[in-house]
């Protein structure tokens, strides 16, 4: 049996009994990084073999571990925090275990997603698990763009150097909505920030985020697609008549909008029209 073990996202008190037991019961434990997992085994004295699996040996690793599942042996895979498989290369595994009919079941705990969600204050009745978007801005737009009709909560993982250029990109993609910055979560410093995209923006300027960063924002709806739609249709006539200066002032007051979003729209129907 395999077994799929939640961790601790940061404070080690986190763990469920259930897990504990599993993690004293098993014959080896699977891992992304042995020492981040050894600190974790080494507090509550838990003294197993650990293989390492993770992005760059799961392909070889793979193999060996359904040899010991084949072979009787019971194995549990956790990641460095919170619930295996999201956003790491354990989904793989569970699939080759299906393939093989090898028998696998989840120990539940931790989640970096869900509590994130809960602390933003943004509505949990629908939300959309974006993981990781691109770290290339022009790639990260197109994927922010897909989501803009979504009419759900959309929660994000980013890296806390990209967080200012994450926000500045949403605010450009998704317009001005409510949004929450978790940091370190369940930790000593642990941060929520809750506001508007273009003052989040700001306040992580002057104040660049550390540690562990989850990024929550408010879904969109069939009213904001409506007004998307009436605000191109209104920029693009305004574009044949006004300068770019004049059309984006014109727009921006006539449907509240920031400048800067406006402005940034107008280059890209400009730009699209031009390769058309």
């Amino acid at each position: 049996m395999l077994y799929l073990v939640a961790t601790p996202i940061g404070n080690l008190m986190d763990i469920t009994l259930r897990a504990l037991h599993m993690l004293k019961e098993v014959d080896v434990i699977a891992c992304e990084d042995k020492r981040v997992s050894s600190k974790l085994l080494n507090h509550y004295g838990i003294s197993k073999p650990l293989l390492s699996y993770h992005d760059h040996n799961a392909h070889q690793m793979r193999p060996r571990l359904l040899m010991l599942l084949r072979e009787g042996k019971k194995i549990a895979y956790i990641t460095d925090g919170g619930m295996p498989l999201i956003s790491d290369p354990g989904f793989k595994l569970v699939l080759a275990c299906q393939q093989e009919k090898l028998d696998y079941t989840v120990i539940p705990g931790p989640s970096a997603p869900l509590m994130a969600l809960c602390l933003s204050g943004l509505s949990p009745e629908r939300f959309y698990f974006c993981g990781f978007l691109p770290s290339k801005r022009d790639a990260r737009k197109r994927a922010l763009q897909e989501m803009r009709q979504i009419p759900a909560t959309l929660v994000f993982f980013e890296s806390p150097k990209r967080v200012t250029s994450f926000l500045k990109d949403a605010l450009d993609t998704l317009g001005n909505r409510g949004g929450a910055v978790c940091r370190e979560m369940t930790k000593l410093y642990e941060e929520v920030q809750r506001n508007s995209l273009s003052d989040l923006m700001g306040y992580y300027e002057t104040h660049p985020p550390r540690g562990e960063v989850v990024i929550v924002i408010e879904g969109g709806s069939l009213s904001d697609t409506m007004g998307r739609e009436a605000r191109d249709v209104l920029l693009r006539k305004t574009l044949e008549t006004h300068s770019l200066k004049e059309a984006v002032d014109l727009v921006a007051k006539a449907f509240g909008l920031s400048k800067r979003e406006v402005y940034q729209h107008a280059l890209e129907l400009k730009h699209n029209q031009n390769e058309n």
